[in-house]
């Protein structure tokens, strides 16, 4: 009985595995991933918005002492010395010569939103002394320019001006009579001293230059020394006798200043005065600079000026030096 309980359930197997196997074949797949798919409830779990409370936090004064700066200053000074000396007896010739050159620059910028104000100082003296002649001036300048923008677009600006230049010590011309050195006075402080107000737009596509077409310009001449005339006929565009002079004008003034190249630095600045009364006489001036930074402490420039006014003589006068000595500069 065993055996044969055995053989009938194992042929009972047999006969039902592919019937089993048929039915679930048939079955469609897309059926069966249906079926195994389960689909949460909507809504099955209530959900909570959550509920944020701002507080404000109040931290004590003396924690954060935040500033913001709007001013940059730069300070420059420099001197140079330069001495020579001969002996009686020295075959090529020489004279004995002793130089000082002094300078001193300043420049400030505030710089808020469209809001800028440039001011900008600079002192420069110099002397030199030959043997067996009289002292000269190397340089010797004073002049302080300031300017205030505002800002219209990407690179171009209002602004208004008012600029102030003048000299330090008299200054002489020389020749010799009868053997004698004798000097005669040209200028000193104030004779001449040129105070310009200047209003237009300004050119400024990057940092480095800039263009003042000064529309409305105004320039008053002084020469505080009546003196003067006698010596210099021209009196510096002042009729003789008087000691002020106002001209109305068109003016433009263009800048330079950037390293062109490692230690080395090129600045230059072109004036052009044209007034409307007579466009026949048109002043220029252009100063240029080109400084070679030795190290931190030393350069070496080289700089020149072309100046060009019918006020102060009928052809252009020229300039040129060239000088090595320590500059200390100072910037925050």
């Amino acid at each position: 009985m065993p055996i044969r309980f055995l053989l009938f359930l194992l042929l009972s197997l047999l006969f039902l595995h592919p019937v089993t196997a048929q039915n679930t074949d048939s079955i469609p797949d897309t059926l069966l991933l249906k079926e195994l798919r389960q689909y949460p409830r909507k809504n099955s779990l209530p959900v909570r918005k959550p509920i944020i409370l701002l507080e404000p936090v109040v931290l004590p004064s003396d924690s954060l002492q935040l500033k913001v700066n709007y001013w940059r200053n730069w300070i420059a000074f420099g001197i140079n010395f330069n001495q020579a000396s001969f002996s009686n007896n020295w075959s090529s010739g020489g004279v004995n010569s002793l130089a000082l050159g002094t300078n001193f620059g300043y420049k400030a910028d505030y710089t808020k939103g469209d809001k800028n104000f440039v001011s900008e100082l600079i002192l420069q003296y110099g002397k030199q002394k030959n043997k067996d002649q009289l002292e000269r001036k190397t340089a010797d300048r004073i002049f302080w320019d300031n300017k205030v923008g505002l800002k219209l677009s990407k690179s171009w600006n209002f602004f208004a001006s008012l600029n102030f230049e003048s000299q330090f010590e008299k200054g002489y011309s020389f020749s010799t009579v009868d053997g004698r050195e004798v000097r005669t006075l040209l200028s000193r402080f104030m004779s001449p001293g040129y105070l310009t107000e200047s209003v237009g737009f300004e050119y400024k596509p990057v940092k480095y230059f800039f263009l003042r077409i000064g529309t409305g310009t105004a320039r008053q001449t002084f020469v505080l020394d009546t003196s003067i005339a006698r010596t210099n006929p021209k009196n510096f565009g002042v009729e003789p006798g008087k000691r002020f002079r106002n001209e109305l004008a068109f003016q433009l003034v263009s800048s330079f200043d950037k390293d062109i190249a490692k230690n080395l630095n090129l600045k230059t600045r072109y004036v052009m005065f044209a007034n409307y009364q007579g466009l026949n006489g048109i002043d220029h001036r252009l100063d240029a600079t080109l400084t070679a930074r030795v190290n931190r402490l030393i350069n070496v420039a080289v700089s020149g000026v072309a100046l060009y006014d019918d006020d102060t003589a009928a052809q252009i006068q020229a300039s040129q030096t060239m000088s090595l000595g320590l500059v200390y500069k100072l910037q925050k």
